[in-house]
């Protein structure tokens, strides 16, 4: 119990933390919402007077000091508001469950690709006794993050879209829709997870319990998923969380190049038009999605290790 109350804590203050350093950042930067929506080619309005744009700052509470502002935000977002947005005047909790299903969808798919990709080639790369198989295997998750993720999103579209017309380009509508920037979004986690996995498995591999495991007769097989793999496992469960949180940044480019609904676009048109509580309700569910999935992987070490839990 104390175990878990401390990392919980942990958990509680890095969001926090994530919040406060936003919100300031967010607050001390040169712009203005409102005059960007309003007195902007495009808004919904133009040339509002002075008095006019004060008394919208009145209307959202931006004409107030800056500390009151935060504690008026964390009471607030305690209470799961996270206040209304500027540039579509809806609350902000409304417009992210609005989007965030086909976020999800998408980000759950991409990292189950990851997932199983980066697995894969980290074990065929240990197992296979083909030394220039292996070799190029090894190499093979250098490629994956060589390549910027809208190029590789650029090219299965011409590919697959275009070319062969196997997926569709756009839209979120169908199943289908969800390969393609899956695919994008998949192949850096996988090459990262590859390279950290077949490195964690190549030294254990050379450990003094393996080569015991294998003098007492254990098959190849038994020794490496029943001794090998749980410890080797290890390193590669710290970047889950990292994933989970690339996953947004993620979607914001696989969901510009593909058109599609979700998270990612609304944070990209929320960052345009500077709209702050949009972007800070943004910003605060990834950081809750991080520090949720990295206490998942903290409780689950000691279940592998019971080294962790003996210490």
């Amino acid at each position: 119990m104390k175990f878990v109350l401390s990392r919980v804590g942990q958990a509680l203050l890095v969001l926090w933390a994530a919040f406060t350093v936003t919100f300031v950042i967010l607050e001390v930067l040169p712009s203005d919402a409102i005059e960007t929506k309003y007195n902007n080619a495009g808004g919904d309005s133009v040339n509002l007077t002075e008095e006019n744009l004060d008394a919208l700052r009145s209307e959202f509470g931006l004409d107030l000091p800056l500390w009151q502002r935060y504690l008026q935000f964390c009471g607030r977002a305690i209470q799961l508001d996270l206040g209304n947005s500027i540039s579509q005047n809806r609350p902000v909790t409304d417009l992210l469950v609005e989007n965030l299903p086909p976020t999800l969808q998408l980000a759950g798919f991409a990292l189950a690709v990851g997932l199983v990709a980066g697995c894969a080639i980290a074990f065929l790369a240990n197992w296979l006794r083909s030394p220039l198989l292996r070799r190029a295997l090894t190499r093979l998750p250098a490629l994956g993050v060589a390549f910027p993720s809208f190029w590789i999103g650029l090219l299965l579209v011409q590919l697959f879209s275009f070319h062969w017309q196997l997926f569709p380009a756009t839209g979120s509508r169908t199943p289908a829709s969800v390969v393609l920037p899956g695919l994008m979004m998949a192949i850096g986690p996988a090459a990262i997870l590859a390279q950290l996995l077949n490195r964690s498995l190549s030294e254990t591999l050379q450990e003094q319990y393996i080569v015991t495991a294998g003098a007492k007769g254990l098959g190849r097989g038994e020794v490496f998923w029943r001794h090998a793999l749980r410890n080797a496992s290890l390193p590669a469960l710290t970047i889950l969380g990292m994933m989970v949180a690339g996953t947004v940044t993620g979607a914001i480019v696989a969901e510009t190049v593909f058109s599609r609904a979700g998270v990612g676009r609304l944070a990209q048109q929320a960052v345009e038009v500077q709209d702050l509580p949009l972007v800070q309700g943004i910003v605060l569910m990834a950081a809750f999605a991080f520090v949720t999935v990295n206490l998942i992987v903290d409780l689950i070490y000691p279940v592998l290790d019971r080294r962790i839990k003996v210490s």
